[in-house]
């Protein structure tokens, strides 16, 4: 079991759901960024999460609609709340890294796309979700998320980690995180270790 009672499935658990499962999807969109923040802290990666309209944070995307695929609805979703140009970053199965079931009050899995890019696109793709239809309603802004950690072992983060995440994205970024290559389990595992009190 993870976080907050949502348990980690593959993408073949995922397909083995029974019907009455509803689905929603989101993206992880990053870029590999080899800069250093004041020439010192490995930035890492870029990637991207939002604001959404209740305070959380989360990924773009969304619940799948009745007859649409997962890709067909997480894209629909880009599209509408990033302005994703699907010509050249559709999301495909093959994206798909698995997801995260929760059995109440209803079942429903929250599928996790990871989508990499070049740090040129990921920058156009930033900049064109300030003109997506759903910006400054059900989005209130892109942010990045910064992978580095401050000499006092708090900022960067571990900071961050503190914020309040929509259902399962924590996880899922955590994930992620590991599972690209963008930072080691130990990196991971320091970065949860920050005591905030």
């Amino acid at each position: 079991m993870d976080h907050a009672g949502y348990e980690k499935l593959s993408a073949q658990q995922c397909r083995d759901l029974p019907e009455e499962c509803t689905h929603a999807a989101h993206c992880i969109i990053y870029a590999h960024n080899d800069d250093k923040l004041w020439g010192k802290f490995p930035l890492r990666a870029a990637v991207m999460m939002q604001v959404r309209f209740d305070g959380l944070l989360g990924f773009p995307g969304g619940l799948v609609d009745k007859g649409e695929s997962w890709e067909q609805g997480l894209n629909r979703e880009l599209q509408e709340e990033i302005a994703l140009d699907l010509e050249r970053f559709r999301v495909e199965e093959a994206d798909h890294v698995g997801g995260y079931l929760r059995r109440k009050p209803r079942l429903r899995c929250y599928h996790c796309y990871v989508k990499q890019v070049s740090l040129q696109e990921f920058l156009s793709i930033e900049t064109a979700a300030y003109g997506a239809p759903d910006y400054g309603s059900e989005v209130l802004g892109v942010m990045r998320v910064p992978l580095h950690t401050l000499e006092d072992g708090k900022g960067g983060l571990p900071a961050f980690l503190q914020n309040r995440f929509v259902g399962a994205a924590r996880d899922q970024l955590l994930f992620a995180l590991q599972t690209t290559g963008i930072m080691s389990g130990d990196d991971i595992t320091s970065a949860l270790c920050w005591d905030s009190s």
